[in-house]
């Protein structure tokens, strides 16, 4: 394998630039090394995790957007008399979900967020870490989850907003100018007038989280570990020469100190249904 494939070149919001199937095909094919590079993934989900309520016990909870099933097992932990549902895009994540778990009572679903093959008002409790940046339609997903929700149910969900990976897309844009490489996210303005419209009384923290990493291509091999590789119509449609790669490890800021950060600009949705009456 080429190690100077192009790694980085992703929609987040697919916007014309991907299909929901190199979505799902990207991460199947990222299932066996997706856990050994999740760092930022498990970290946001642990945070999602601590802020459901001690006192809060679902009967039913959807793991939307499982993946590996990380979280997922982590959730059949934590409430162990509930029904539990993993649902992904991915066929492949879903079967490295099931072969990693031992209960044999969790569901495991492949759907598509943006129509849950879901009855309105089954699902006391909706985790979904890092996924609805994945989505053309995020406010479709949001009213899905609204939709699915019992009155009185919880959703807790993670995503990234434009900024991230912002050193990333500085050493590309001085290395090959004018040519896309980094995923686009929706600005933050955009995801909270999102949230407030569809999802009345929902709570959005913000907060850039940093990483450090060995080197540039250290930071690329991770997302491609991750799966986060799409071919979007602005993609050059040629392997990215070594040549780009070597001018993009050199503009990287902070390299030269040995010092190479990568920021995500990291948002965690907090809603609960109201109640009837």
């Amino acid at each position: 394998m080429n190690m100077f494939n192009d790694l980085t070149t992703a929609s987040a919001t697919d916007g014309g630039t991907g299909t929901k199937a190199s979505i799902a095909s990207g991460f199947g094919g990222a299932s066996q090394t997706y856990d050994s590079a999740s760092r930022l993934q498990k970290a946001m989900g642990d945070t999602l995790l601590s802020r459901i309520p001690e006192s809060f016990r679902p009967e039913s909870v959807l793991d939307l957007g499982c993946g590996t099933g990380w979280f997922t097992r982590k959730l059949t932990a934590r409430f162990p008399e509930a029904r539990v549902t993993g649902a992904d895009l991915s066929p492949g994540m879903l079967a490295q979900a099931e072969a990693a778990t031992d209960r044999a009572d969790v569901n495991w679903l492949n759907a598509d967020a943006e129509q849950l093959p879901l009855a309105d008002q089954s699902v006391d409790l909706v985790f979904s870490n890092l996924m609805v940046q994945w989505s053309q339609q995020p406010e479709v997903v949001l009213a899905e989850c609204q939709r699915v929700l019992r009155p009185g149910g919880l959703l807790v969900m993670s995503t990234l907003v434009d900024g991230t990976l912002r050193e990333l897309k500085q050493a590309w844009a001085k290395a090959d100018p004018g040519q896309p490489h980094v995923n686009r996210f929706v600005p933050a303005e955009h995801w909270r007038s999102l949230t407030r419209a569809t999802l009345t009384g929902s709570e959005l923290a913000l907060s850039p989280i940093r990483l450090r990493y060995d080197t540039p291509m250290a930071l690329n091999r991770e997302l491609k570990h991750l799966g986060a590789v799409f071919k979007g119509e602005e993609r050059r449609r040629t392997v990215t020469a070594p040549g780009r790669f070597r001018a993009m490890c050199r503009a990287y800021p902070g390299v030269r100190s040995g010092q190479v950060f990568a920021t995500y600009e990291a948002g965690w949705l907090y809603w609960q249904k109201p109640t009837a009456g």
